[in-house]
């Protein structure tokens, strides 16, 4: 006898985050299974099967759950097994427990094949039917491609070719994609429409790890659960907000991929539009995926662009020098990366949002690599008090009221305001007050892939992005990125430091300066 299937979002289950049975729980997978394309790579070893893991050692899988690799390697079953368990032993969130191992080993299995091996896909097919008959997965299949883009036609392909994207008999199939989901506007509709000829729509699961994060998630939560708020989320009280994304690592072994990428399309283009979208939206209707994804949509429309790229964006890359001790070799000296490169490791631009709400309020987003800390947030900068009743040195080192959400790392809230020195005379000065989850909060935040994981497995898309939400992101990002390479090259930056000097002249600019993290 197998689990019953848990209601998926589509018959119009609330979301899991938010299911009034349970305020901690969210609702536990029904009976399916994942076949997984890439799972020798680094991102399915250290994230994507201990996720699978933590989500059965937390009793959020079916105890029938089939989990499937494909790959080159002449791997049996047991080889493939011994993987996981390595996998899960060194990175698993949850601890390794021998028991929870093998219920999920039970349903573990490997296919070796190459992409354009047709024998292979029709021992997939097997495989997979195999796991209905003998795990009760229900004809339930999710296929997981943890590989590039340029790969995407040929596994689709002969999912189509084999049938194995067709569900049957009221089952499901749904296919997941890892970002970049393409490089320009072009590209990312050509690539959708590969997807979309094997997949319908609304079975096409588009992976931003980041919207998985506790602190994303918050930001909701931060904003229209509490009446505190919003009343002053808006140009009558807001500055502006800055959104930033630093890295004190350098591109590591990624020269492959990130060379002629470069961090704009790294993660500005998906990443932090994303985050901006949650923090400019207005209130959806609900949680559901459609409301929640109309309200970001308004947004990424109604995002324009400064008249002048030159003095209101930034890129850089960044030299050799000495941080946290020890010297780093400059971006050009990398291994793989041309001496010629002009790709930026370090990418900032202003945007604003023409809305009611948001008029006259600009959003300053920064990315880059060999910054100053590891650091992710989104600081809400308002404006100063209209009337100071103080003499000028009262307040002398008083600065701009702020709250500032940190996505990573110690996940959090901080509020910044004045307060008066202890003393006899009057002196304000800024302090803070700090929520941090990790010491108000007893349960530890899933990784953000297990909570991705199950919100596919049960067709619950809220955090995922859909096409128009991607093609609107390469529509703002686009015009930015044709301008730099016909116009602007990068201008070096020192390791450890904020960035290149055009960045902080870009907001020097506007009478503004950047939040020290």
């Amino acid at each position: 006898m197998t689990d019953s299937p848990a209601p998926s979002a589509a018959a119009g289950a609330p979301n899991p985050l938010r299911d009034p049975r349970d305020r901690r729980l969210p609702l536990i997978a029904g009976p399916s299974s994942m076949v997984m394309f890439g799972v020798t790579g680094d991102l399915a070893r250290k994230k994507l099967l201990p996720a699978i893991y933590d989500l059965t050692h937390r009793g959020l899988l079916p105890p029938s759950f089939g989990l499937v690799g494909y790959g080159r390697r002449e791997w049996s079953d047991d080889d493939f097994a011994e993987y996981v368990k390595k996998s899960v032993s060194e990175h698993s969130r949850t601890g390794f427990d021998e028991s929870v191992f093998e219920q999920l080993r039970g349903g573990l299995r490997f296919v070796t094949g190459t992409f354009d091996d047709k024998a292979a896909f029709e021992r997939l097919t097997e495989v997979v039917g195999e796991l209905d008959r003998t795990r009760g997965t229900g004809g339930n299949h999710a296929f997981y491609l943890s590989i590039p883009p340029d790969a995407f036609p040929q596994v689709c392909g002969q999912l189509a070719k084999s049938g194995l994207n067709t569900p049957q008999d009221g089952s499901w199939r749904r296919v997941v994609i890892e970002k970049p989901f393409g490089h320009d506007l072009a590209s990312a509709r050509e690539l959708n429409d590969v997807v979309e000829k094997a997949f319908r729509p609304e079975d096409v699961f588009r992976i931003d790890h980041y919207l998985g994060k506790e602190t994303v998630q918050n930001i909701l939560a931060l904003r229209f659960a509490n009446q505190m708020f919003e009343p002053i989320w808006n140009s009558g009280y807001v500055d502006h907000v800055q959104i930033t994304m630093a890295e004190d690592i350098g591109i590591g072994s990624r020269a492959g991929y990130y060379d002629g990428i470069g961090t704009a399309r790294d993660v500005i283009q998906n990443h932090l539009l994303q985050l901006l979208a949650l923090t400019a939206m207005e209130e959806p209707v609900t949680f559901r995926a459609s409301d929640l994804r109309a309200e970001k949509e308004k947004v990424l429309a109604a995002v324009e662009l400064p008249e002048d790229l030159a003095a209101h964006t930034a890129r850089g890359q960044y030299v050799g020098g000495w941080q946290g001790g020890e010297e780093v070799r400059p971006y050009l000296e990398e291994d793989g990366i041309p001496a010629d490169s002009t790709t930026e490791t370090f990418a900032a631009m202003r945007l604003d949002i023409a809305t009611r709400r948001w008029a006259g309020v600009p959003f300053y987003l920064r990315a880059g690599k060999r910054l100053g800390r590891r650091v992710t947030e989104i600081a809400v900068v308002f404006k100063r008090a209209p009337f100071l009743p103080f003499h000028s040195t009262d307040t002398a080192d008083l600065g701009q009221n702020a709250i500032v959400i940190r996505v990573q790392p110690d996940e959090g809230v901080t509020m910044r305001f004045g307060s008066k020195v202890p003393g006899t005379q009057m002196e304000v000065r800024d302090v803070t007050m700090d929520f941090a989850y990790g010491m108000n909060f007893t349960e530890e935040s899933p990784e953000a892939y297990e909570r991705l994981i199950l919100d596919m497995l049960l067709g619950d898309p809220p955090l995922f992005p859909r096409q128009k939400e991607v093609e609107l992101s390469w529509k703002i990002l686009d015009p930015i990125t044709e301008f730099w390479a016909e116009n602007l090259d990068p201008a070096p930056y020192r390791p450890g430091s904020w960035g290149p000097d055009t960045a902080h002249d870009m907001l020097a600019r506007d009478g503004r300066t950047w939040r020290r993290p």
